[in-house]
């Protein structure tokens, strides 16, 4: 629940921060402690403005920049006159260091699963999803090789930036025989809007209320960010996971997120594919 509510203030505390420096050097000029502090929310604000806008699919794991501009503007709001404990300083600390370091090096970051269900050489477990009105078990679609990505949903700007690149990758995938399924525990409807985006034959499939997350160890209760509820997603998300299974459900290859931003890169799933008898 604290990383629910902590990424929605972070983000509306890095836009309200950018909003209000500027503000303040539009009326007071170049000369004023708020470039400082517009620089240090700047980082934060930037990154998420990119992802949503120009959608990237994983990021490196500290992301060192962002820090780096929340350090130089708290340094630049006090040189620039503001004391310690003046509201440029507190903002520019707050947003940039102190928010900027949680957000790296705490949200973005999952502990270590109280179970760990997906293991290479094991058999995938058996679970249900749905897929236009139907209930489809996974032990029913295995006969063939499979690449299945477990996704958060359609306002995740990651996740969308990796279905992009698997959805790029397709005639590669199926050439080696690999069906894709694509499935998130949000509304059906929402995952019908995001399949009709892609014309390539990838199943995308509805996790409802979890069941199948629970089942595979990957669930991160309150995972939501807060106040996202109100467009119709849950509570509730899969931890990012994607595996593969060869034919007859034996898992291959596995990838549990230990960092949000940290995806594997397509290339290793065909690297993986490519080995002699994997899909086999």
């Amino acid at each position: 629940m604290l990383k629910s509510l902590y990424v929605s203030a972070f983000i509306a505390a890095g836009v309200g921060g950018l909003v209000v420096s500027v503000l303040h050097v539009v009326d007071e000029g170049l000369t004023s402690p708020w470039i400082g502090t517009a620089l240090a929310c700047l980082g934060p604000v930037g990154f998420f403005a990119r992802a949503y806008a120009a959608p990237i699919a994983r990021t490196s794991a500290n992301m060192p920049l962002m820090l780096i501009t929340g350090a130089a503007g708290t340094v630049l709001a006090s040189v620039l006159g503001a004391s310690m404990l003046s509201a440029p300083v507190a903002v520019a600390a707050g947003v940039g260091v102190l928010g900027s370091a949680l957000y790296l090096f705490w949200y973005s970051r999952f502990s270590a699963p109280a179970r760990v269900v997906l293991k290479t050489g094991e058999m995938l477990p058996d679970f249900e999803l749905a897929e236009g009105g139907s209930i489809v078990r996974s032990r029913d679609v295995t006969a063939q090789a499979a690449l299945w990505i477990f996704y958060r949903g359609n306002w995740c700007p990651l996740c969308m930036a990796q279905i992009r690149e698997v959805a790029a990758q397709y005639r590669e995938l199926a050439a080696r025989g690999v069906q894709v399924f694509i499935i998130s525990p949000q509304p059906e409807s929402h995952t019908a809007s995001l399949a009709r985006k892609f014309d390539v034959p990838m199943r995308f499939m509805t996790d409802a209320g979890n069941a199948a997350a629970r089942t595979l160890g990957i669930l991160e209760e309150n995972g939501l960010p807060a106040g996202m509820q109100a467009l119709g997603y849950g509570s509730d998300v899969p931890r990012p996971t994607v595996f593969i299974t060869a034919a007859g459900g034996r898992l291959i290859y596995c990838d549990l997120s230990e960092n949000y931003r940290v995806r594997p890169e397509p290339a290793e799933f065909l690297a993986v594919l490519d080995r002699p008898g994997a899909t086999a």
